[in-house]
């Protein structure tokens, strides 16, 4: 009886400790799960029978007490499956499947009095999420992280595009080398960033892009990110493992924490084609649905706007020429206005007469408040008060003269980085906005974050940019984040968070060194696979000398390009970036912009490769209008673009904006010829691209006029 009994026990035993393996719901991904001898849990990923993630340690260490790292036995596992179809609010595509097989497994620590967690695996035919989760339990109830140590042990050295992993900004050029070759410190234009925390040589940010010698792509980045800072990796540039680093709080811990609680999802997508990265869901379905019933307030939409005027020199964001200012004490009509204020009330009826005339629904206004003349980065508490107008900016005016143009005016919190102030004044600024018939607001983060000591991308900042987007839901108001933490798919939970920044943007290339042809092949692979981007596209004028003869900065594209940017560099919000008076300049080009779409029922991705090219069509919400945009690095290029998705026997004009046979990207960007033909299904477009360029081109059904005007193809 008592061989028996241990018999079992130990068959029992036997069943726990052995590894749990699922398989993606077509086969394609194997994931596998164990613990080591030690009782440290650990996963491997496997793709197509090939090693995508090697045998990876999981864990989190925590203050004061045993870590969640050892000394674990799998006391319960579940499996299931689950597939289903939603609709998102706005986006890429009409529908998105949600198919994954889930392994749930439950870990107890016997010398930590029992205490247990859980790991969370879902697994889909594009990769693999899993996250932490820690139920209330006696011997866990509030607890402080000190590290994160989820490993991502890579198959091999692979061709890694990266970003130095800096606390406070993602702003910089994209290096592209092995992970052997990695140096935090050699990132590409480092001292161009204002507010850097950089801490280690061998540190990077998510979402991080890797290519592998055999072929296969794979991209890492995280889900969800809710109540938890945000994660960068530490390169072992030997053994080729990334360890997850978590931002540090002022008082160097990680996280505060109270049970129930789950962690993001850390992600993982592969595949043997740069294509099917573009075109993954997965961060998207690992969050949370929007719990709002009324929607219809949320617009994507097109806008202009009085900002690149101050980055070109043109325009100031300040009023008057003063400094050391006081926002309660300031007669403001007593100072003397400095003659280049951009957000005067005449000059913002400009913009929303260009934006009525050529169908863009908003007009962006920056430096229309009080106190841009003491923004000078002193770390300064109370610097804007978010409701109080320049005496050259009036709101009521300007209210109505909107409002019977049919424009929205769309209202500019510049934070300074002075988060404290900002809370303490968000109801009155909301107040104030939907007095004045503002429905979308663009926050800025620039400088310091105060409270001191914390960073851009830590636990209190990300819980920050969250409520943002909850009270703006709250008041229906979309919001733009710019210098915040990059997207995890969040908009998915918050879909009026309809963009940021987050990433080294356009704006570069009025005033830096600029951003590398290459630079918008790879944000695509990279930044916008957590969610869309506020890119600031179409500037048309791309050489800065134009405004001033001394000036040798330059937009690293062609003007075809830019156009391209609004199919490849996805957003539901684009502006149209450039001084209107440069698109009057320019009327044929710009008709793209009046016509292309930012919502989508259906994205193809044609061809891509990162840091090369990419070719992307998408098909306009409700409408049988399709786009495409092809861009390339500083080579050129011949591309061919089939139509195999235009509904068949439905002939379309195709009208494609395209660079000039004698175009560059540095020699000779701003030219361009645009021709129209009569396309169907069947055809095959060759397109002959520039260095640093790009086409953009407009697919719309055709009727009798048009086959009679224009010739096949």
């Amino acid at each position: 009886m008592r061989f028996k009994f241990l018999l079992l026990f130990f068959i029992g035993f036997a069943v726990y400790v052995m590894p749990q393996t699922i398989t993606s719901p077509g086969g394609k991904f194997t994931l596998t799960f164990k613990l080591t001898a030690s009782g440290e849990p650990s996963y491997s990923l496997q793709m197509s029978g090939k090693p995508v993630i090697k045998e990876s340690k999981l864990g989190l260490k925590i203050q004061d007490k045993p870590g969640f790292t050892s000394g674990c036995v799998i006391s319960k596992t579940d499996t299931s499956s689950f597939d289903e179809t939603w609709k998102p609010v706005w986006g890429e595509v009409k529908e998105i499947r949600n198919n994954y097989k889930e392994l749930c497994v439950t870990l107890t620590q016997p010398e930590a009095k029992n205490r247990y967690f859980i790991i969370r695996f879902r697994l889909f035919d594009d990769g693999l999420g899993f996250r932490y989760e820690f139920p209330e339990q006696p011997e866990l109830q509030y607890f402080t992280v000190t590290d994160e140590v989820t490993e991502f042990a890579l198959a091999g050295n692979h061709k890694t595009f990266w970003i130095p992993g800096d606390f406070d900004s993602q702003e910089y050029r994209y290096t592209t080398s092995r992970l052997s070759e990695i140096n935090a410190y050699e990132g590409k234009n480092v001292d161009e960033i204002g507010v850097k925390t950089l801490t280690a040589d061998n540190l990077i940010q998510t979402p991080l892009m890797m290519k592998s010698d055999d072929g296969y792509y794979m991209n890492i980045h995280e889900a969800a990110l809710v109540n938890y800072p945000a994660m960068h990796l530490a390169v072992d540039r030997k053994n080729f493992v990334l360890t997850s680093q978590l931002v540090p709080n002022a008082v160097g811990t990680k996280a505060y924490l109270q049970a129930p609680f789950t962690t993001p999802w850390r992600t993982v997508i592969a595949s043997a084609k740069a294509e099917d990265i573009l075109a993954s869901k997965l961060i998207l379905n690992l969050n949370e649905p929007t719990k709002y019933t009324d929607v219809s307030w949320i617009k994507p939409m097109k806008f202009v706007g009085i900002w690149w005027g101050m980055h070109v020199g043109t325009n100031s964001w300040n009023y008057a020429d003063v400094y050391n200012v006081d926002i309660e004490k300031t007669d403001w009509t007593k100072l003397t206005p400095n003659g280049h204020h951009g957000a005067t009330t005449e000059n913002t009826k400009k913009y929303i007469d260009f934006a009525a005339k050529h169908k863009i629904g908003g007009v962006l206004v920056e430096g229309w408040n009080i106190g841009w003349e003491d923004w000078s980065g002193n770390w300064k508490e109370n610097v804007f008060d978010f409701v109080t107008p320049y005496p050259d900016f009036n709101v009521d005016e300007l209210q109505k003269y909107a409002a019977e143009k049919g424009v929205q005016i769309i209202m500019h919190h510049e934070t300074s980085s002075s988060v404290t102030n900002y809370e303490r004044r968000m109801d009155a600024a909301y107040r104030f906005m939907k007095a004045h018939g503002y429905n979308a607001v663009k926050t800025g983060y620039v400088g310091k974050i105060i409270p001191r000591g914390e960073r851009h991308d830590g636990q209190w900042m990300v819980n920050h940019y969250n409520y943002v987007a909850k009270k703006t839901g709250e008041n229906k108001i979309m919001v733009d984040s710019h210098e915040s933490v990059r997207l995890t798919g969040m908009h998915r939970t918050y879909p009026n968070w309809i963009a940021a920044e987050a990433a080294r943007g356009n704006e570069f290339n009025a005033w830096s060194k600029g951003n590398l042809p290459e630079h918008e092949t790879i944000l695509p692979f990279t930044r916008l696979m957590g969610g869309p981007m506020d890119y600031t596209p179409g500037i048309f004028q791309t050489k800065m000398s134009y405004y001033d003869k001394n000036k040798t900065e330059c937009v690293h594209t062609t003007l075809t390009k830019q156009l391209a940017l609004y199919v490849t560099m996805y957003s539901p919000l684009q502006m149209a970036a450039d001084l209107i008076e440069n698109y009057e300049r320019f009327p044929d080009a710009f008709q793209f912009i009046e016509d292309v779409a930012v919502d989508w029922d259906d994205t193809k991705i044609v061809e891509a490769e990162p840091g090369d090219y990419i070719t992307i069509a998408r098909k306009a919400k409700n409408s049988e209008n399709w786009f495409i945009g092809t861009i390339t690095d500083e080579n050129g290029r011949n591309t061919s673009i089939p139509l195999n998705y235009l509904n068949a026997g439905q002939k379309y004009v195709a009208s494609i904006y395209m660079d000039a046979p004698d175009a560059d990207w540095d020699k000779n960007p701003m030219a361009y010829k645009i021709e129209h033909y009569i396309v169907d299904a069947n055809d095959v477009l060759k397109i002959k691209v520039a260095p640093g360029g790009g086409a953009a081109i407009s697919l719309m059904p055709a009727g009798n006029d048009d086959l009679n005007k224009y010739k096949k193809y």
